[in-house]
């Protein structure tokens, strides 16, 4: 099982290319089903992610094809709306093929989904949904199994959810009459992907409070090339680091209004940030000032960058506080942080965390993707050896790091 070996501490200094978002990219691929026809995804990440949602757009019928960053996905002979447990259980993001299934095929039969090892995040409002616009849904033996024709309603979620509000805009871009979502998600990933589904032919619009308008379409394009978004939480995991190793960096493409609330954070930790069109320029000098951070749902602080920002805060001038209002379990982090010398209390979902002057190396195991990164910007900045075991997880959402890292004047090797 590889691991990284980390030798600080590093200064970080160069230019690191921002890759496509993650979070964008899955749905898009499933989004493909939806109706048959050959689709170019430009700006993909490899990632275990992106290649395991590969496969199960395979096991459907279709055909992937990978020229370096860029997906041709043919859907033209996709006749199985299945989502066996052995990838859905790997990858929670594969339960977005539920919406594009029963927009094409009426049916869908998709196990109940896994991925992170961290938090409760039910599939309740996916299927509530989806029996609202008429689909017949019953579960059995860990799949849920769903049948019937859609039609246009509306939609009110208790609170927003990306996930559901990505299927059921696939869903009812093929249903009848008009679907409103209200209390519909706002991320930049579903504004992505509702950019794509109108290239495709849909008709899907926010109103004047935020509501997603899907308008059913029966004119849908079998033709279509696509740009991805970069991916904002990479973005804003790199420029957490070089606040936490100071240095230096410039990050290319990215997407500045996506990361406006890290850019406000940074600066108010004592960063000084150059935003560009297309790209920023991080530079750090001194020890962080401690700041309290709560995270939201967009445009608000991202739990995925949750992890790394109490990294940073780990070696600040002071105490801060960090609460996630999200995933209230997301702190797998904390234990392994402390092994490098952090000083955190946890109390639920409300991390107190008094700043020291140094962390150390040491032996630190992943749990999940954004723990990982996490855990590398804080062993960069350490004093010392550290290993980081069960790298897969970093695996899943960021596509070469370690040599992006490298490019950066990092001491880091991957090795078994």
């Amino acid at each position: 099982m590889d691991k990284f070996l980390i030798k600080g501490p590093n200064i970080l200094n160069g230019t690191v290319k921002i890759g496509g978002a993650k979070n964008a990219v899955l749905p898009l691929m499933t989004a493909c089903i939806i109706h048959p026809g050959e689709y170019i995804l430009n700006n993909v990440p490899i990632l275990r992610d992106t290649m395991t949602m590969a496969k199960l757009l395979e096991m459907v019928g279709a055909k992937v094809e990978i020229n370096g960053n860029s997906f041709l996905i043919d859907t033209k002979n996709c006749n199985t709306p299945y989502a066996p447990y052995e990838l859905v259980s790997t990858m929670r993001a594969s339960f977005y093929v539920l919406g594009p299934f029963m927009s094409r095929f009426k049916e869908a039969q998709v196990s109940l989904p896994g991925g992170c090892a961290w938090g409760p995040r039910p599939v309740d409002f996916h299927i509530k949904a989806l029996e609202k616009m008429g689909a017949k849904i019953n579960l059995d033996g860990g799949y849920i199994n769903a049948k019937g024709e859609l039609s246009g309603t509306d939609i009110i979620f208790d609170k927003s959810s990306v996930g559901a509000t990505g299927n059921v805009m696939m869903a009812a871009i093929n249903a009848s009459g008009v679907t409103k979502i209200e209390n519909s998600a706002k991320e930049p990933e579903i504004d992505c992907l509702m950019k794509f589904l109108n290239l495709m032919g849909g008709n899907i619009k926010r109103d004047k409070m935020g509501n997603i308008i899907i308008k059913g379409s029966n004119n849908l394009k079998d033709k279509i090339e696509f740009d991805v978004i970069p991916d904002r939480i990479e973005a804003g995991t790199f420029m957490i680091a070089t606040a936490m190793c100071k240095g230096k960096v410039e990050l290319l493409n990215v997407n500045p209004s996506h990361l406006s609330i890290v850019t406000d954070k940074l600066i108010q930790c004592g960063a000084r940030i150059d935003i560009k069109e297309s790209s920023l320029v991080v530079e750090m000098k001194n020890r962080p000032k401690p700041i309290d951070m709560s995270t939201l749902i967009y445009p608000g602080f991202p739990t995925d960058l949750q992890a790394q920002w109490m990294a940073l805060m780990t070696i600040a001038d002071g105490s801060s506080k960090v609460i996630d209002n999200i995933y209230t379990d997301r702190f797998t982090h904390v234990a392994e942080l402390e092994r490098l010398g952090a000083k955190i209390d946890l109390d639920n979902n409300l991390a107190t965390i008094t700043g020291v002057n140094q962390l150390y190396g040491a032996q630190v195991m992943s749990t999940d993707i954004r723990a990982s990164a996490s855990l590398l910007i804080a062993a960069l900045s350490s004093i010392g050896d550290t290993e980081i075991s069960r790298i897969y997880h970093i695996d899943r959402g960021y596509e070469n790091i370690e040599q992006k890292f490298k490019n950066l004047n990092s001491n880091i090797i991957r090795t078994v």
